[in-house]
């Protein structure tokens, strides 16, 4: 029997939550899983786990607010299996990079700027509220996320800016991917006389975005 995953998001949430929860009650926690830049290569795992640490309660509840709110529209497009895909290799490439330019990072912020990317070209004209006021397109949101961490590189405030800016780029280039694969897939599917079960379910699943 093959399983497949309904849903990724609240999990994500979920264990985000569980990993703030063991840091506030365990000791040393969060100094045992932290990223540190020099002992990325003896302990490799550390690129993993720092995706699941927060530097406080306003830091989890703004990653795992917009995670809910981006993450859920992007994966009703792309579905959970994608999403995790996204998720993990966005935040996963995003520590690996930072690690070069971080002494210690932690945060889930990669990942969530490379779900952000994916939706910009999947969805660019979302509207949101820009700072809760602005109604502002997504791909201008971008725009400007990006210019504020362009701006953070240079004038450093202790925000992970070079994680984001990898993992929006990451997300960007597999918005591209899939909104390529769904053309292409769509036109072959245009060009078919006869659809069997699997064609049509195929269909389906990559003709969402």
């Amino acid at each position: 029997m093959k399983y497949k995953i309904k849903s990724a998001i609240m999990p994500l949430i979920a264990a985000n939550v569980i990993f703030f929860i063991l840091q506030m009650t365990v000791k040393n926690f969060t100094e045992s899983f932290i990223l540190v830049g020099n002992d990325v290569f003896s302990r490799p795992w550390i690129l993993l786990t720092s995706m699941f640490l927060h530097g406080g309660v306003y830091h989890l509840l703004v990653n795992m607010y917009v995670l809910a709110m981006f993450g859920s529209i992007l994966e009703q497009r792309i579905g959970a299996k994608r999403i995790v895909l996204l998720y993990f290799s966005s935040g996963l490439l995003a520590s690996f990079l930072s690690s070069f330019f971080y002494a210690r990072a932690l945060g889930a912020s990669g990942a969530i700027y490379g779900v952000i990317g994916a939706l910009i070209i999947i969805m660019p004209g979302l509207q949101l509220l820009f700072f809760f006021i602005i109604p502002t397109p997504l791909w201008l949101a971008g725009i400007i996320y990006v210019m504020i961490d362009v701006f953070g590189v240079f004038f450093p405030s202790g925000t992970g800016n070079i994680a984001h800016l990898i993992g929006i780029a990451f997300g960007l280039g597999y918005g591209l991917y899939l909104k390529k694969k769904s053309f292409e897939y769509g036109r072959r599917f245009a060009s078919k006389k006869h659809l069997n079960k699997d064609e049509i379910e195929e269909y389906l699943k990559t003709g969402r975005i």
